[in-house]
Protein backbone atom coordinates (compact mmCIF):
# COMPACT_ATOMS: atom_id res chain seq x y z
CA UNK A 1 0.00 0.00 0.00
CA UNK A 2 2.95 2.22 0.92
CA UNK A 3 4.65 1.79 -1.99
CA UNK A 4 1.89 1.90 -4.03
CA UNK A 5 1.09 5.82 -2.67
CA UNK A 6 5.00 6.81 -3.39
CA UNK A 7 4.49 5.32 -7.04
CA UNK A 8 1.90 7.52 -7.58
CA UNK A 9 3.10 10.60 -5.92
CA UNK A 10 6.38 10.35 -8.01
CA UNK A 11 4.59 9.42 -10.87
CA UNK A 12 2.01 12.39 -10.35
CA UNK A 13 5.40 14.75 -9.67
CA UNK A 14 6.89 13.04 -13.58
CA UNK A 15 3.71 14.10 -15.03
CA UNK A 16 3.42 17.67 -14.12
CA UNK A 17 7.04 17.85 -14.61
CA UNK A 18 7.28 16.77 -18.04
CA UNK A 19 4.21 18.79 -19.05
CA UNK A 20 5.50 22.03 -17.37
CA UNK A 21 8.91 21.45 -19.53
CA UNK A 22 6.98 21.95 -22.68
CA UNK A 23 4.61 24.61 -21.56
CA UNK A 24 7.48 26.96 -19.53
CA UNK A 25 8.00 30.03 -21.67
CA UNK A 26 11.34 30.70 -20.13
CA UNK A 27 13.95 28.27 -21.39
CA UNK A 28 15.83 28.09 -17.76
CA UNK A 29 12.75 26.68 -15.97
CA UNK A 30 12.12 24.38 -18.48
CA UNK A 31 15.76 22.91 -17.70
CA UNK A 32 14.98 22.94 -14.27
CA UNK A 33 11.58 21.06 -14.65
CA UNK A 34 13.80 18.06 -16.92
CA UNK A 35 16.17 17.93 -13.60
CA UNK A 36 13.07 17.27 -11.54
CA UNK A 37 11.63 14.66 -13.69
CA UNK A 38 14.72 13.33 -14.23
CA UNK A 39 14.65 12.69 -10.15
CA UNK A 40 10.63 11.67 -10.36
CA UNK A 41 12.29 8.87 -12.99
CA UNK A 42 14.71 7.40 -10.77
CA UNK A 43 12.56 7.20 -7.93
CA UNK A 44 10.67 5.28 -10.00
CA UNK A 45 13.30 3.08 -10.92
CA UNK A 46 14.18 2.61 -7.14
CA UNK A 47 10.81 1.61 -6.77
CA UNK A 48 11.11 -1.16 -9.48
CA UNK A 49 14.56 -2.18 -7.30
CA UNK A 50 16.40 -0.97 -10.59
CA UNK A 51 19.15 0.94 -8.13
CA UNK A 52 21.92 0.90 -10.96
CA UNK A 53 19.59 2.56 -13.61
CA UNK A 54 18.65 5.29 -10.81
CA UNK A 55 22.03 6.28 -9.89
CA UNK A 56 23.00 6.33 -13.04
CA UNK A 57 19.83 8.80 -14.29
CA UNK A 58 20.62 10.91 -11.69
CA UNK A 59 24.50 11.03 -11.96
CA UNK A 60 24.70 10.98 -15.88
CA UNK A 61 22.00 13.00 -16.72
CA UNK A 62 21.43 15.15 -13.84
CA UNK A 63 25.05 15.67 -12.94
CA UNK A 64 26.50 16.02 -16.32
CA UNK A 65 24.32 16.14 -19.49
CA UNK A 66 21.87 18.84 -17.75
CA UNK A 67 24.26 21.08 -15.88
CA UNK A 68 25.82 21.70 -19.53
CA UNK A 69 22.41 21.72 -21.19
CA UNK A 70 21.43 24.27 -18.61
CA UNK A 71 24.84 26.61 -18.92
CA UNK A 72 24.45 26.30 -23.03
CA UNK A 73 20.74 27.55 -22.72
CA UNK A 74 22.06 30.56 -20.16
CA UNK A 75 24.74 31.56 -22.70
CA UNK A 76 22.09 31.96 -25.55
CA UNK A 77 20.52 35.15 -26.31
CA UNK A 78 16.87 33.62 -26.78
CA UNK A 79 14.93 36.06 -28.47
CA UNK A 80 11.53 35.23 -25.89
CA UNK A 81 8.93 36.90 -28.09
CA UNK A 82 9.86 35.27 -30.65
CA UNK A 83 9.44 32.12 -28.78
CA UNK A 84 6.16 32.83 -27.68
CA UNK A 85 5.01 33.58 -30.75
CA UNK A 86 5.97 30.13 -32.31
CA UNK A 87 3.99 28.88 -28.91
CA UNK A 88 0.96 30.02 -30.08
CA UNK A 89 1.19 29.09 -33.73
CA UNK A 90 1.74 25.83 -33.28
CA UNK A 91 -0.38 24.92 -30.01
CA UNK A 92 -3.42 23.33 -32.00
CA UNK A 93 -0.97 21.06 -33.90
CA UNK A 94 0.62 20.09 -30.73
CA UNK A 95 -2.18 19.57 -28.86
CA UNK A 96 -3.11 17.28 -31.32
CA UNK A 97 -0.58 15.64 -31.86
CA UNK A 98 0.15 14.78 -27.65
CA UNK A 99 -3.31 13.41 -27.86
CA UNK A 100 -2.79 10.90 -30.76
CA UNK A 101 0.33 10.14 -28.91
CA UNK A 102 -1.88 9.06 -25.34
CA UNK A 103 -4.23 7.16 -27.19
CA UNK A 104 -1.20 5.20 -28.65
CA UNK A 105 0.50 4.68 -25.61
CA UNK A 106 -2.93 3.64 -24.19
CA UNK A 107 -3.53 0.99 -27.03
CA UNK A 108 0.36 -0.60 -26.29
CA UNK A 109 -0.04 -0.63 -22.75
CA UNK A 110 -3.55 -2.13 -22.42
CA UNK A 111 -2.92 -4.77 -24.54
CA UNK A 112 -2.87 -8.29 -24.01
CA UNK A 113 0.91 -8.31 -24.38
CA UNK A 114 1.76 -6.00 -21.24
CA UNK A 115 -0.99 -7.41 -19.47
CA UNK A 116 0.41 -10.79 -19.14
CA UNK A 117 1.81 -12.34 -15.38
CA UNK A 118 5.50 -11.14 -17.02
CA UNK A 119 4.47 -7.80 -16.65
CA UNK A 120 1.97 -8.02 -13.58
CA UNK A 121 3.44 -10.04 -11.21
CA UNK A 122 5.13 -8.50 -8.80
CA UNK A 123 8.67 -10.69 -8.00
CA UNK A 124 10.28 -9.98 -4.64
CA UNK A 125 14.03 -10.55 -5.97
CA UNK A 126 16.85 -11.70 -3.31
CA UNK A 127 19.19 -8.92 -1.29
CA UNK A 128 22.35 -9.91 -3.30
CA UNK A 129 20.60 -9.20 -6.83
CA UNK A 130 22.35 -7.64 -8.48
CA UNK A 131 20.48 -5.59 -11.47
CA UNK A 132 23.74 -4.11 -12.71
CA UNK A 133 25.09 -7.71 -13.94
CA UNK A 134 21.62 -8.94 -15.16
CA UNK A 135 21.28 -5.41 -17.03
CA UNK A 136 25.00 -5.85 -18.13
CA UNK A 137 24.48 -9.58 -19.57
CA UNK A 138 21.10 -8.28 -21.36
CA UNK A 139 23.05 -5.71 -23.09
CA UNK A 140 25.96 -7.73 -24.08
CA UNK A 141 24.45 -10.85 -24.94
CA UNK A 142 20.53 -10.68 -26.14
CA UNK A 143 20.63 -7.00 -26.79
CA UNK A 144 24.63 -7.08 -28.10
CA UNK A 145 23.83 -5.83 -31.94
CA UNK A 146 21.49 -3.25 -31.25
CA UNK A 147 23.60 -1.88 -28.91
CA UNK A 148 26.51 -1.77 -31.19
CA UNK A 149 24.83 -0.07 -33.92
CA UNK A 150 23.02 2.61 -31.20
CA UNK A 151 27.31 3.07 -30.36
CA UNK A 152 27.73 3.67 -33.75
CA UNK A 153 24.71 5.78 -34.76
CA UNK A 154 26.11 8.46 -31.31
CA UNK A 155 29.43 8.05 -33.08
CA UNK A 156 28.24 9.25 -36.39
CA UNK A 157 26.68 11.80 -34.52
CA UNK A 158 29.23 13.36 -32.93
CA UNK A 159 31.69 13.58 -36.20
CA UNK A 160 29.06 15.35 -37.51
CA UNK A 161 28.22 17.59 -34.67
CA UNK A 162 31.95 18.73 -35.08
CA UNK A 163 32.39 19.04 -38.65
CA UNK A 164 29.37 21.34 -38.57
CA UNK A 165 31.34 22.95 -36.14
CA UNK A 166 34.28 23.60 -38.12
CA UNK A 167 33.85 26.40 -40.06
CA UNK A 168 35.99 27.48 -42.83
CA UNK A 169 35.35 31.06 -43.04
CA UNK A 170 37.21 31.43 -38.76
CA UNK A 171 40.34 33.43 -38.75
CA UNK A 172 42.76 31.82 -37.35
CA UNK A 173 45.63 33.24 -35.27
CA UNK A 174 47.74 30.81 -35.63
CA UNK A 175 51.25 30.68 -36.07
CA UNK A 176 53.22 28.56 -38.77
CA UNK A 177 56.51 27.85 -37.38
CA UNK A 178 57.90 26.92 -41.07
CA UNK A 179 57.01 30.17 -41.81
CA UNK A 180 59.12 31.72 -38.76
CA UNK A 181 62.43 29.82 -39.18
CA UNK A 182 62.54 30.47 -43.11
CA UNK A 183 61.88 34.49 -42.46
CA UNK A 184 64.58 36.76 -43.07
CA UNK A 185 65.11 40.40 -42.53
CA UNK A 186 64.18 42.29 -45.76
CA UNK A 187 60.76 40.84 -45.18
CA UNK A 188 60.04 41.85 -41.43
CA UNK A 189 62.74 44.93 -41.32
CA UNK A 190 62.40 48.25 -43.68
CA UNK A 191 65.42 50.82 -43.18
CA UNK A 192 65.09 54.20 -44.32
CA UNK A 193 68.13 56.60 -45.23
CA UNK A 194 66.98 60.52 -44.53
CA UNK A 195 68.99 63.62 -45.11
CA UNK A 196 70.44 65.36 -41.69
CA UNK A 197 68.78 68.26 -41.34
CA UNK A 198 70.58 71.46 -41.45
CA UNK A 199 71.41 73.45 -38.43
CA UNK A 200 71.78 77.28 -37.81
CA UNK A 201 75.05 79.16 -36.46
CA UNK A 202 73.52 77.94 -32.69
CA UNK A 203 73.95 74.48 -33.60
CA UNK A 204 70.49 74.07 -33.36
CA UNK A 205 68.03 72.53 -36.22
CA UNK A 206 65.60 74.57 -38.13
CA UNK A 207 62.63 72.55 -36.28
Amino acid sequence: MIEQIVFYLFAGMLIFSASMVVVMRNPIHAALFLILSFFASSAIWLLLQAEFLAITLVLVYVGAVMVLFLFVVMMLNINKVTVEEGFARHLPLGITVAVLMVVAMGLVVGSDYFLSERYTAVQQLDPNYSNAKELGLAIYTEYLYQFEIAGAILLVAIIAAITLGMSKLKITKAINPNQQVYVKKEDRLRIIKMQAEPKDKNGESDL
